[in-house]
């Protein structure tokens, strides 16, 4: 149990920061030395703080980060961070500015954008550096690869202009099936070969995410992009038992409020749960507004001095009910709970845990959803 509390909430998260440099050290040790690490700490470090993270990774070995927006990749430079920092996709052309002023490198897939940004750079006397998106078969951004060469040699002629990396993105790298993944990683590789015949310089070549850094040794290239398991979650089931991964997110709440309601009285909205009797009803500060899903309501439980009860009624936007019988058992009986006392809604407490795994099975989502959710209003606490 953590003696970590926040002063402003009763509820938070505990990022643990040796965790990540263990994930960090695990990957550089499957890709070996000579690729780049290009750790991807978007949507705010995947809920678990993204300048804690990048400092994190870094220090562990990253050689470069990854960001979805140029918001994100300012905060990393108002940070004082200065490793290079990839926009995973084409921002508005009204951000070129910032893109040279905080100097990050973006993902470009049209050429207006291209050419306004190599007129924007050689004005203000620079050379932007940018990589191609390539869409092998996923079809959510990219250049066709098909087109990608065609593409290139329109805009090579800008002097403003530096392709520094070429990549693509798996749609089905997580899964079992590999066929997909296999038509797109052959058309990759061949346009690669395409451009080298061509005597273009394809730059730093990548494609691997997290289930390809741990399944597909032939995705790694120049470099690969881990995501999800940086902070020691697994992409899917299909990698479980591949690499040692530790989880560096927990979520911690204290207890409130305790009451006995009588035999039928209900809790919380609906009064969907009505009580059996000799049972507290604990409230701790946590509900869907810090990303605790309402359809987890009646369906899910917390850790209890290393003991497992359930939430019971519906799942507030700022609290949530648990029941704790501290009278079933009399051989073991659990304590009856107190005000102050710590929950763990995600860790491990007394050779027990409850994890993000898990809690996304229940809702029929993935660990990244969670994360992400659980990151956007509870406090952080990085040990």
């Amino acid at each position: 149990m953590s003696s970590m509390r926040p002063d402003t909430r009763s509820a938070w998260l505990e990022i643990d920061g040796s965790a990540i440099t263990a994930n960090m050290y695990a990957i550089r040790e499957r890709v070996g030395r000579q690729r780049l690490i290009c750790a991807v700490v978007k949507a705010n470090g995947y809920g678990h703080g993204a300048v804690f993270v990048a400092r994190t990774v870094l220090a562990a070995g990253a050689d470069r980060l990854a960001v979805a927006t140029v918001d994100e990749a300012i905060e990393l430079r108002q940070a004082g961070i200065t490793a290079p920092i990839l926009l995973l996709g084409e921002p508005p052309i009204a951000s070129i500015p910032y893109l040279l002023e905080y100097d990050i490198t973006p993902t470009i897939t049209t050429i207006d954008f291209a050419l306004t940004l190599g007129e924007m750079a050689d004005l203000s006397g620079m050379v932007a550096p940018y990589h191609l998106k390539v869409n092998t078969g996923m079809n959510r951004i990219g250049i066709h690869y098909t087109e990608a060469i065609e593409f290139l040699n329109a805009i090579s002629f800008h002097r403003g202009l530096k392709h520094e990396g070429t990549y693509t993105h798996f749609a089905t790298a997580d899964l079992i099936e590999d066929w997909d993944f296999k038509i797109q990683l052959s058309r990759f590789k061949e346009l690669i070969d395409a451009m080298k015949l061509a005597d273009i310089d394809p730059g730093i070549v990548h494609a691997a995410n997290s289930a390809c850094t741990i399944r597909y040794p032939a995705t790694y290239f120049d470099m690969v992009r881990p995501g999800i398991m940086l902070y020691g979650l697994h992409p899917s089931k299909v990698t479980y038992g591949k690499i040692n991964l530790k989880p560096a997110m927990s979520v911690h709440a204290c207890v409130t409020h305790v009451k006995e309601p009588l035999v039928g009285e209900g809790v919380s909205y609906g009064l969907q749960y009505r009580c059996p009797g000799n049972v507290q009803i604990a409230t701790l500060p946590i509900g869907y507004g810090d990303g605790l899903s309402r359809l987890l309501s009646d369906r899910m439980y917390v850790l209890y001095r290393g003991r497992r009860v359930p939430q019971v009624g519906t799942i507030c936007m700022d609290q949530m009910m648990i029941e704790v019988d501290y009278k079933k058992s009399l051989l073991n009986p659990l304590p009856p709970i107190t005000v102050g006392d710590e929950v763990i809604i995600i860790g491990e407490d007394g050779g027990d845990k409850l994890t993000l795994d898990m809690m996304a099975d229940e809702l029929g989502t993935i660990n990244y959803e969670l994360a992400c959710s659980f990151g956007m209003r509870l406090p952080h606490i990085y040990v």
